[in-house]
């Protein structure tokens, strides 16, 4: 693993040292990590991830051997078919993919995975072999849980980290929570361990809405990448699809007085704790998304 790569005195960057048009300074590689359920309420997680790959085209790089790690009665292989009618089987795996982000100095390194269910501690000592291998210098791990929290405000997305100097970069906690995990806080740990500086972020999904998509959990996790590694994506679709979850959700709750009554408590609750939303911090963080957006389109 290569630990040159620290912002700390490169002025103009971001946590990560990622530069726009950034192309003559040295490569920044971030690993980003969703796994499949219990880990991802809604899909938020990895659905994320699949939208960063398929936008920046990201080659597989790597894939662990599914009979090693999946019990198949738990994980079951599932039967797709083309639009031409061919049948194709696709087991439970876990893949890396990388790709380059154009214009700037960043590569990313997508692990998407199923939550094995024997033998994580080869597993992740798998993993972690193969992100040093590839010369990763960040790895963020993306997850997502249920939550009280309403589904009519911004979602929010908790961000906590093991690593001192991410923590004061960004002014965040180190993780505090006891209790059963899965192969989320399993991974972070472990990559934590083996000097990979590591980041947690964790979108709360309203959880009288906990089936699947979750498409404004998922944009709350996109939009926290984007600001945090100073890229672009399309996140138009994501957010026509939010809102017309949102819409959804409000006519299901209009139905329901017990249900609407709870979606009020929640959002008093959540107005009383959070700061408006239109911050200048809050606007800051929406400027700068548009001007990466109009770079990209020049």
């Amino acid at each position: 693993m290569s630990t040159s790569h620290s912002n700390a005195e490169q002025p103009g960057t971001g946590p990560f040292g990622v530069v726009r048009d950034g192309r003559e300074q040295e490569t920044v590689t971030v690993l980003i990590a969703a796994f499949e359920g219990w880990n991802d309420a809604g899909d938020a997680a990895t659905d994320s991830l699949k939208l960063i790959r398929e936008h920046l085209g990201a080659k597989e790089v790597f894939e662990v051997e599914s009979d090693d790690y999946y019990d198949y009665q738990y994980s079951r292989p599932i039967i797709r078919r083309s639009l031409t009618g061919e049948q194709k089987l696709h087991w439970p795996s876990t893949r890396l993919t990388k790709a380059s982000v154009a214009g700037t100095n960043l590569d990313v390194v997508l692990l998407h995975g199923w939550e094995p269910s024997y033998r994580w501690r080869t597993f992740t000592a798998e993993l972690i072999e193969q992100a040093t291998a590839l010369d990763v210098d960040f790895v963020i791990m993306l997850g997502s849980l249920l939550a009280d929290v309403p589904h009519t405000r911004p979602i929010p997305v908790t961000l906590t980290s093991d690593t001192e100097e991410l923590r004061e970069e960004l002014e965040i906690e180190a993780p505090q929570y006891e209790g059963p995990t899965g192969i989320v806080g399993v991974l972070s740990h472990m990559a934590a361990l083996a000097g990979f500086p590591t980041l947690s972020m964790w979108a709360a999904v309203p959880h009288y809405v906990a089936h699947s998509p979750s498409p404004k959990a998922q944009l709350a996790l996109l939009r926290q990448l984007e600001d945090l590694l100073g890229m672009s994506l399309p996140l138009e679709p994501v957010v026509e699809d939010a809102e017309a979850w949102e819409r959804g959700v409000d006519e299901l709750a209009s139905e329901d007085p017990e249900v609407a009554d709870y979606v009020r408590q929640l959002e008093e609750a959540k107005d009383t704790v959070d700061l408006p939303e239109a911050t200048g911090d809050a606007i800051a963080r929406e400027f700068e998304r548009y001007l990466r957006r109009r770079d990209d389109r020049k």
